[in-house]
């Protein structure tokens, strides 16, 4: 018997700042900016995990460029 594991595709503000360690207001605010891209879906805004990944990655260029400089 094989076990399926379905991935879920997209995730609520609200698990994307338990993953980034983030409290949910911040996280919020980081949407609201668009730092954190989404997308709306009805009522609600969903995060895709590479858009989780493009803020991770772009926040590590910018710490990285600050200890360059």
């Amino acid at each position: 018997m094989t076990t399926t594991v379905i991935e879920r595709k997209w995730h609520t503000t609200r698990e994307v700042a338990e993953m980034l360690g983030y409290g949910l207001s911040k996280t919020k605010m980081l949407v609201l900016t668009g730092e954190i891209r989404s997308v709306k879906d009805g009522r609600n805004r969903r995060i895709l995990l590479r858009y989780v990944d493009e803020y991770i990655e772009r926040r590590a260029q910018e710490a990285e460029q600050g200890w360059a400089a």
